[in-house]
């Protein structure tokens, strides 16, 4: 395959919608963003991100933040980490201790974005961010506005320039979703109306799970970098290992079920993993 064929069938394999929650259209929207996502990245002469997460979901029991975001900012460092790519991540407490836990453990020299920390692209991965009055919304329509306080914008500084933004979500109320038009989100999305988060970013990624877009965006990266990636990168088994401990040290719950499992919007593993492996199966072809 070419290099745009790689890239068009990466993202074919993070653009299918296993929760059925009227994805189809939105995926037809921002149509060359994902590449131009991955390009921004990969042809920059000296890149460096800011990687931001974090979804509260307030019905779990214990509630907490979920699986889907942070499992991706991990998966986006340890990529990033073996082109030379500096990240720094920003996100609420709970978020911070799960994702702390295992960035040591993986070999990433990647911690806490600060305020002296100059940035290039800042990615906001499954991040809640404001509807049309202000508010942030669960897909239930529930107000957790309140539990987002971190002010993440205050302490993001580019170097010379504003950084680039990337969004990558699944449900139209992430950070991202406002590059789409409001009544296609209330056309398709369930209380869409309400939740539909109105700020843009300069790319959206739009996938069935919002760790699958971190996991195709770092593969853009390696296809347009003309690089390998490291052997237990893309691998099943070591993804579910960082995830396990990442849902107990936070604690992380799963965002569809609410439960303090190792799962991810209440898919089964083997569904779970099926863009992570068709990826992989891309960048060795």
């Amino acid at each position: 395959m070419t290099t745009d064929e790689k890239l068009a069938a990466i993202l074919a394999a993070i653009q299918t919608d296993p929760g059925n929650r009227g994805l189809t259209e939105l995926f037809a929207y921002c149509p060359g963003d994902f590449a131009a996502a991955c390009r921004s990245i990969a042809l920059d002469r000296e890149p460096s991100v800011a990687a931001i997460t974090g979804f509260f979901i307030p019905s779990a029991s214990p509630a907490a933040f979920e699986t889907d975001g942070p499992l991706g900012v991990v998966f986006l460092a340890r990529a990033l980490a073996s082109l030379l790519i500096p990240l720094r991540f920003a996100a609420e407490p709970q978020v911070s201790n799960a994702i702390r836990a295992v960035i040591g453990s993986a070999g990433v020299p990647s911690g806490e974005l600060g305020s002296n920390w100059a940035i290039s692209h800042e990615v906001w991965i499954e991040r809640s961010g404001a509807a049309a009055d202000g508010r942030k919304y669960t897909m239930r329509g529930r107000d957790i506005t309140e539990y987002h306080q971190l002010e993440i914008r205050q302490i993001v500084h580019s170097r010379s320039r504003s950084p680039l933004s990337i969004g990558i979500g699944d449900s139209g109320n992430e950070i991202g979703m406002g590059k789409i038009p409001h009544e296609i989100i209330a056309k398709n999305i369930p209380n869409g109306d309400l939740i539909h988060c109105r700020v843009p970013t300069d790319h959206l990624i739009v996938a069935g799970v919002s760790n699958w877009g971190a996991y195709a965006l770092a593969a853009g990266i390696y296809v347009l970098r003309g690089v390998k990636p490291p052997a237990d990168l893309f691998d099943p088994d070591r993804e579910r290992e960082i995830l396990e401990v990442m849902v107990r040290e936070g604690p992380l719950v799963d965002g569809v079920t609410g439960k303090q499992t190792a799962t991810v919007d209440g898919l089964s593993w083997d569904e779970y993993v099926k863009p992570l492996i068709r990826i992989r199966e891309i960048l060795e072809s």
